[in-house]
């Protein structure tokens, strides 16, 4: 689950046998056989006070090791493997019948993408002969003014260098889309690879800079020459991270938000030659920009005219070499490999149909997900989901008004922008127009370059339009959802509404503690410490009274602190500020999901199945949901990279402030799960 961003724009649930000892004897009814939940994930040997999570899913960890070409294995991964078989299905399919296809149809372009990603006898032949008229064109470069217009073609290719820049909505004039750039350049996961110096940082960049060589190698240089070019990369991209900002404050909204005018960016900037990019890529007309991190551009701006230019364009080559590897002869593939096992622990590399599903997804995948949608996508199951995030709302509209820290001026405002949440179900109304594009099937290497370049250039188009509301930020067949700030949205593709997190054969308890709680997850992100500084009209704007920012940011506070004693490895802390907005939206969403849950029938009927009650079955399926196996690697780079904390604590964290799942399975204060009241952070 996840909030869009300006960096986003563009990440993955012997007490107690059959009726718990302490249910209530009034529940202690016939029990039925359900669906939704296997009650043999469950470890009985766990009590469900102290762990939550080993109780919930303790069997199903011990049962599902991590696959060997896997960093992690969850309900996400399951979900997700399930959609692959049948995006591989119609992938194959295309693939056989595209040549036959009318030229220039979807079917045709999703087809050849796939046929010719997946011809690896091709790939291999053809060598780097596609890629050489992009190297040769890094090679002629001599001076800056001719850096600066290679950086300014929108048809230059050189991977992620330097800095983002693309357009995107005006955060405090959401009805405009204005230019933005912000920092980048870096291969590592962020900014803190290249700067600590503990054991497995240095391991890291040993493995980096092992890479790096042996890519220079394969793109002809001499050992001497690819160790020197190696050391160049390091250095610029070492010096460019120093200038970055953490992953911690890139959350602050308003201290990423520099408005200024091109003339002004043109003098803080000078290196960057702004008005020359502007007019390259068809926005000349622009007269401001934002800039998401001044400090940053200006050392980009420094390092352009003092580093060498030879030294640059090592740097400009790799990045190139680095961004289309899948593109290359197996070996660049088989090097990218290598480095990646350091930072995720897979011990094999996944099949390449899976990578290039991937792949054609990323590059085709409104296309390709109209296809999907036929297949996997009812209409019945996005009804229900639209029933479901309704009373969600409504749930949400009660908690506000009960709330007893927010004064009667700010629960106004934050109905109104509750009501104005716009819903998004499946897949969108209105598919992206692929016409421009052009795919075949004689270099897969052209289709990748291609499909970037018409990228691109769909997203400079918007400039001047009016806000595009029915555009996505994800493809129909992701298993994750999203809320946009700006656009004041809730979105949910296809991939995410099936098993385990929807199930239409579920009983309520099971959906409500899914994707009930997925639901009331994104809505919770429109007020969480990121998304509640913007208005119903998705404006950067603080509407908040001040007592009443203040009591929230208190509240928020102690959730932060709590997060940061959750450890996963040895010495391995969550970071509280990293992971806080990931951390209310589930402590929110999981409230309001409950809250919906009760006004059900089942909830009030309390009939247990599988010998659990309603409640109870309700928190085993928030539970099951997070369930992870994470290898030690992979939960490392997740601690210092990732907002969202890893599914042991994305479990337990929201329980231990519920005081429902207490009573749910009767614990007692002196439960590892249960808190006192004083310490239970509740906010909505």
């Amino acid at each position: 689950m996840s909030k869009t961003s300006r960096y986003q724009r563009g990440a993955a649930l012997a007490v107690a046998a059959l009726g718990l000892a302490t249910a209530s004897p009034a529940l202690a009814q016939t029990t039925q056989q359900g669906v939704g939940i296997n009650p043999a994930n469950i470890d009985k040997t766990v009590s469900p006070c102290d762990d939550f999570y080993r109780y919930a899913s303790g069997n199903w960890l011990k049962n599902n090791p991590v696959p060997a070409a896997e960093s992690r294995w969850g309900s996400f991964n399951e979900l997700a493997d399930h959609n692959n078989a049948t995006q591989k299905a119609i992938l194959e399919d295309l693939a056989r019948k595209s040549a036959t296809a009318p030229k220039g149809s979807n079917a045709q372009k999703v087809g050849d993408f796939y046929a010719a990603a997946m011809d690896t006898v091709a790939i291999e032949k053809a060598g780097l002969t596609y890629l050489k008229p992009y190297l040769d064109r890094i090679s002629a470069i001599k001076t800056l003014p001719e850096m600066q217009k290679f950086l300014a073609d929108p048809k230059a290719q050189a991977g992620n260098v330097w800095f983002g820049s693309y357009v995107g909505q005006d955060e405090k004039i959401s009805t405009q889309y204005a230019v933005q750039f912000g920092q980048g350049g870096l291969t590592l996961p962020n900014r803190d690879y290249y700067l600590k110096d503990d054991a497995r940082s240095k391991s890291i960049r040993a493995a980096y800079n092992t890479y790096l060589v042996s890519t220079f190698k394969r793109l002809g240089d001499t050992e001497a020459q690819a160790t020197a070019h190696a050391a160049t990369v390091m250095r610029i991209e070492t010096r460019l991270a120093k200038a970055s900002k953490s992953p911690v404050d890139l959350r602050d909204p308003q201290a990423n938000y520099n408005k200024m005018t091109v003339a002004q960016a043109s003098k803080e900037f000078p290196n960057l030659n702004l008005p020359l990019m502007l007019k390259e890529i068809g926005l000349g007309a622009a007269k401001e920009v934002i800039v998401g991190q001044p400090a940053f551009l200006k050392e980009v701006s420094t390092m352009l005219a003092a580093e060498p230019i030879a030294d640059q364009q090592q740097y400009l080559r790799f990045h190139l070499v680095n961004s289309v590897t899948s593109a290359l002869p197996k070996a660049f593939g088989d090097d990218a490999f290598r480095f990646s096992q350091v930072l995720s622990g897979a011990k094999q590399q996944q099949p390449r149909w899976k990578r290039m599903l991937r792949a054609t997804d990323g590059a085709l995948g409104e296309a390709f997900g109209q296809l999907y949608v036929d297949k996997a996508f009812s209409p019945a199951a996005k009804a229900r989901a639209k029933e479901m995030i309704e009373n969600l709302r409504k749930a949400y509209a009660e908690r506000i008004m009960a709330t007893d820290w927010m004064s009667a001026a700010t629960k106004k405002q934050a109905i109104e922008k509750l009501n104005a949440f716009a819903v998004k179900i499946g897949y969108p109304d209105k598919w992206k127009d692929y016409s421009k594009l052009s795919i075949n099937r004689q270099s897969y290497l052209q289709d990748v370059l291609a499909a970037r370049t018409w990228a691109n250039q769909d997203n400079l188009s918007k400039f001047g339009k009016p806000i595009d509301r029915t555009e996505w930020g994800m493809t129909p067949p992701t298993v994750n959802a999203y809320y946009n700030p700006p656009m004041n949205e809730i979105v949910f593709p296809a991939g995410i509404l099936q098993p385990p997190f929807y199930d239409p054969k579920a009983d309520d308890a099971v959906n409500y503690g899914g994707i009930g709680a997925v639901i009331g997850h994104e809505m919770t992100h429109g007020f969480d410490d990121q998304g509640r500084q913007y208005d119903a009209k998705g404006n950067l704007r603080d509407w908040w009274t001040k007592e009443d920012g203040d009591k929230f940011n208190a509240k928020a506070a102690m959730v932060g602190k709590q997060y940061d004693k959750f450890s996963p490895l040895d010495s391995v802390y969550v970071n509280g500020k990293l992971t806080m907005g990931e951390n209310l939206a589930d402590l929110g969403g999981l409230t309001i999901a409950y809250q919906a849950f009760q006004k059900t029938q089942e909830a009030k009927e309390g009939k247990q199945i599988d010998g659990f009650t309603p409640n109870q079955r309700f928190f085993l399926a928030w539970g099951q949901i997070w369930r992870t196996n994470i290898r030690p690697e992979a939960a490392r780079q997740q601690v210092l990279t990732d907002p969202h904390s890893p599914g042991q604590f994305r479990t337990n964290g929201p329980l231990m402030n519920m005081p429902e799942f207490y009573q749910a399975f009767g614990c007692k204060p002196t439960d590892k799960m249960e808190r006192p009241t004083a310490e239970q952070a509740r906010i909505w």
